[in-house]
């Protein structure tokens, strides 16, 4: 995509973006009832950070989409953001442990880089457990893979991290040690705006 210090797209970038953006939200309309592209699309270009955002996650694999995000009790309620909907973790974003603290921890056969300050650097959040089980109502994801999500303090001051996938059409929760990473574990992100 663009230089990742200047986060933004250019023109065509954009375009190619969006027409790819469009495509998807048109294929899955469930995951957004009642959204209109075109109140979407103005706001996006709005927004030529966020723009920028989207285009990492598809370009390391993430297939963004829009989708509701209950908050609270209330089902009603909520916020539309976009989340990482392929298939599996991003493929662009797997073999990496959860932390910085975690990746400096690690002595031997490091890994390139770490889930969260890639999640930063794209300018997306990592899915915590509660939005990633309301992700897979959207549809099946991680029927081979898994992702970190966000992980408690209490958790990761003991060294360990969370991390989800889907098995027998149920959502799982596991830890780890943070230091660990696997070819099939990566994470999704979550970009609100």
């Amino acid at each position: 995509m663009a230089n990742a210090n200047e986060k933004k797209l250019s023109p065509k970038q954009q375009e190619e973006l969006l027409t790819t953006l469009k495509t998807r939200f048109k294929k899955y309309k469930h995951r957004h009832k009642g959204l209109d592209w075109d109140g979407l699309k103005t706001k996006l270009k709005a927004n030529p950070e966020k723009l920028w955002s989207l285009g990492e996650m598809e370009r390391t694999g993430g297939q963004p989409d829009i989708v509701h995000i209950p908050t609270g009790s209330n089902k009603n309620t909520g916020e539309y953001a976009f989340c990482d909907c392929s298939p599996e973790s991003p493929k662009g974003r797997r073999s990496v442990c959860y932390d910085r603290e975690a990746l400096e921890a690690r002595k031997e056969h490091r890994p390139k880089n770490n889930a969260v300050d890639m999640a930063a650097a794209m300018g997306v959040e990592l899915l915590t457990e509660k939005q990633y089980r309301e992700l897979q109502k959207q549809g099946e994801f991680d029927l081979k893979t898994s992702s970190w999500v966000k992980t408690p303090a209490e958790i990761r001051k003991l060294n360990g991290a969370l991390f989800c996938d889907r098995r027998y059409n149920k959502v799982f929760l596991y830890h780890n040690g943070a230091q660990s990473y696997y070819a099939a574990r990566g994470f999704r992100g979550i970009l609100r705006f």
